[in-house]
């Protein structure tokens, strides 16, 4: 089972992770958390590596409903986006597909909000094709 959605994005990375925002943002998805990865290795482990962000995104009521489902499903939140450069104005955008990641929980409750969001994150991944 594949457990992301993914396209290429042929812009500069930041273009990338703006395009990447106002796509989450149509579907009502803010950025909790944005963590560069490729200044955390560097920092940490002095590596070098191509830019790599992981957007921690939320969609406010959905996480809502699947916590009154599932108590500790915060521990699968936020919806993961990365956008992982492959090469200059060529970048990877990958986004967590939810109906993976709620399997695991095993709680038949939360299928309709994993299945919601994941018709959610398709159309963001989508919108993405269209703008390379």
């Amino acid at each position: 089972m594949t457990y992301s959605f993914d396209t290429i994005v042929e812009k500069p990375f930041d273009e990338t992770i703006t395009l990447v925002t106002e796509a989450l943002k149509l579907e009502g998805f803010g950025i909790l958390t944005d963590i560069d990865v490729q200044a955390t290795m560097k920092k940490k482990l002095d590596v070098d590596m191509n830019p790599y962000r992981i957007l921690g995104a939320c969609n406010p009521q959905f996480a809502y409903q699947a916590m009154r489902y599932e108590p500790k499903i915060g521990t699968m939140l936020p919806c993961n986006v990365i956008v992982r450069q492959i090469e200059p104005g060529k970048n990877e955008v990958s986004a967590i597909d939810p109906i993976a990641s709620m399997q695991a929980i095993g709680n038949p409750a939360l299928k309709e909000v994993a299945d919601t969001v994941q018709d959610k994150m398709k159309k963001v991944i989508a919108s993405l094709k269209s703008a390379r």
